[in-house]
């Protein structure tokens, strides 16, 4: 099914990789168990962003995983992603869904319970909650922790994906509360050996 590719999630970041192949990272990540890639290059203009959007769309079919794309809902549509994710200050998910299509994913990000129900209301295929741990990967990210994210997994019945912070070393302290899915940046991406970085998480997630 579509939705359990939501498991082990890659969220992008090329200042991260710094000097390293963005698509040889990726390639990496994908190899060693990523299942979702989420493209997200909040500094990239719209050309080169479809550039890069295509060549992810290649290589996450080449490894059956699914292709996100943050916040550009004309880049997913024209680069045929799987979906798109928005934040609480992207456009409204109703509008987001009139765009879209029916057939594709749409994520939302939600920081408290409120936000999350209302997603869920209006539509949302899945929920990314965070920042569960501290972050710096998301200079603006609110710390929901994890008796918040215990909170939104009680009340919602769509799909949870955690994210913020996530790393090899508290994995666990999430796996008990049955989420969906492990949104990972910079453990993964700042990694030495990325594939084997991946497997080490996919042994724990599984």
């Amino acid at each position: 099914m579509k939705m359990d590719r939501l498991k082990f999630y890659l969220v992008t970041d090329s200042d991260i990789l710094r000097e390293r192949d963005f698509y040889k990272s990726v390639e990496e990540a994908l190899s060693g168990g990523v299942t979702c890639v989420q493209l997200r290059e909040k500094n990239l203009l719209g050309k080169e962003f479809l550039i890069k959007a295509k060549k992810i769309r290649e290589l996450t079919r080449k490894y059956n995983a699914l292709f996100i794309v943050n916040d550009r809902i004309d880049i997913a549509m024209l680069s045929d992603a799987d979906g798109v994710h928005v934040g609480q200050a992207d456009l409204d998910i109703l509008d987001v869904r009139k765009l879209i299509g029916s057939e594709k994913i749409v994520g939302v990000s939600a920081s408290n319970i409120e936000e999350a129900i209302l997603a869920e209301k209006n539509g949302a295929d899945y929920i990314g909650v965070g920042s569960i741990f501290p972050t710096n990967t998301k200079k603006d990210a609110k710390n929901v922790y994890l008796n918040g994210l215990k909170e939104i997994k009680k009340n919602i019945n769509i799909p949870i994906v955690a994210i913020g912070g996530i790393k090899e070393d508290n994995i666990k302290l999430i796996k008990d509360i049955g989420v969906n899915g492990y949104a990972i940046v910079s453990d993964i991406l700042s990694a030495k050996n990325i594939k084997e970085k991946c497997e080490n998480i996919n042994l724990i997630i599984k």
